[in-house]
């Protein structure tokens, strides 16, 4: 007798839970971690957001199961923010809805806007948990290439027309995880026009819209003209306001997308508690500044990793946004991603996503996490550099 279902039993094996038996291995072994494997923001929430939730704790209307209509406060915020940082004017009623995390999110609303055996579009490389949510969903998934030479943006174009005819989601991340690209609103109205075309629901995730560095803003799907017809973008406050434990997010677009969603989300949820909505509220509602500041931190860090790198005389590309660092490795490395990473974490206890993790064109790259200070990045290079220079001298 079997009590795991096929849909759970086709989850796709995690590993980063590989990765953590090594991380472990090499703290029993006394080494001094530098984690910069998983993008989880080391930094505070701001003040005013924590005293904002500290106020709600014993506000005891704060204390019963919300409703939909509790979630206005929220949901005003988001419009409000939409309106200020990309000019899109929302329907805060039909168009603007809560999750409990855009990772959440997603994997609802896959389960509101398709039927098992769909045909999702998914990058590759992408974020783990898009295939997870896919196949949570028993959809069927065609991956889109992203590679360097494009910019690691998709080519549409070439996508068989038998994959178009059975496609029902078109799935895409700018500022990219885990490859630090960007998307041009250009290429965004390119994703529109063939979404409405082909009769696709474009998903853009976009968690790491206040994650960009100098002038650079990264710009909202949802801009291009006639996108809340075809679009859903879904935004969280894990990076923009390092609230990742607070589970928090938003999506706007499409209205009967989100109606969709808002009826599955009602029979497994009851939207987030009030005191963190309301926090929620408060952060969207900020100055601009209160975002960049929080940016510059993570600008500065990645100034401080790539001078170190390049200093090794390494390629490697200025990211103009999110908090990762994609580099193609050198052949000193000699293995593949997974087992590079395992020997570098168990050895050295300077800790990397492999490549492979986020699927087979991510093979050959590391992902570095800016979630450290530039002094420990810094060492973190070093002792790269020291474990490839071993393993050139191993192999001679």
């Amino acid at each position: 007798m079997s009590f795991v279902s096929r849909r759970a039993a086709s989850m796709p094996h995690s590993v980063f839970t590989t990765m953590d038996r090594a991380k472990a291995r090499a703290r029993e072994a006394g080494l001094d971690i530098i984690d910069l494997s998983i993008g989880s923001s080391d930094l505070p929430p701001p003040a005013s957001v924590l005293d904002a939730l500290c106020h709600a704790v014993p506000d005891t209307a704060t204390h019963r199961y919300p409703m939909h209509s509790d979630t206005r406060e929220l949901r005003s915020a988001a419009q409000g923010y939409f309106q200020g940082r990309f000019g899109v004017t929302l329907d805060v009623e039909r168009e603007v809805l809560p999750l409990i995390g855009a990772q959440e999110g997603l994997a609802h609303l896959l389960l509101a806007v398709t039927d098992p055996g769909d045909t999702i579009l998914l990058p590759d490389p992408g974020y783990p948990p898009y295939l997870g949510a896919a196949r949570l969903a028993s959809l069927d998934v065609h991956f889109l290439a992203l590679r360097e030479e494009r910019d690691f943006l998709p080519d549409l174009g070439a996508i068989p027309e038998d994959v178009r005819r059975r496609a029902k989601v078109l799935l895409l991340n700018y500022p990219n995880n885990p490859t630090s690209a960007t998307a041009p609103l250009p290429f965004f109205e390119d994703a529109a026009r063939f979404c409405r075309e082909h009769g696709l629901l474009l998903v853009h995730d976009h968690p790491y819209a206040e994650m960009t560095f100098g002038e650079y803003r990264a710009p909202s799907v949802l801009q291009v003209e006639g996108a809340l017809d075809i679009a859903v973008e879904l935004h969280s406050l894990s990076k923009s306001f390092h609230m990742g434990g607070f589970r928090v997010g938003f999506a706007a677009g499409n209205a009967q997308a989100l109606a969709a969603l808002a009826r599955v989300k009602g029979a497994v949820d009851f939207h987030q508690y009030l005191g963190i909505q309301r926090a929620a509220a408060h952060a969207l509602s900020l100055p601009p500044e209160v975002a960049r500041a929080g940016a510059a931190v993570f600008q500065a860090r990645r100034d401080a990793l790539v001078q170190a790198m390049r200093a090794q005389g390494w390629e490697v590309q200025l990211p103009r946004a999110s908090m990762y660092v994609w580099w193609e490795l050198p052949p000193a490395a000699g293995q593949d991603s997974l087992e590079f990473a395992q020997q570098l974490a168990v050895q050295t206890g300077l800790v990397l996503a492999p490549g492979s993790a986020f699927g087979a064109l991510g093979e050959g790259y590391v992902r570095f996490a800016l979630v450290r200070e530039p002094g420990a990045l810094a060492g973190a290079v070093e002792r790269l550099a020291a474990f490839l220079a071993k393993g050139v001298e191993g192999a001679s």
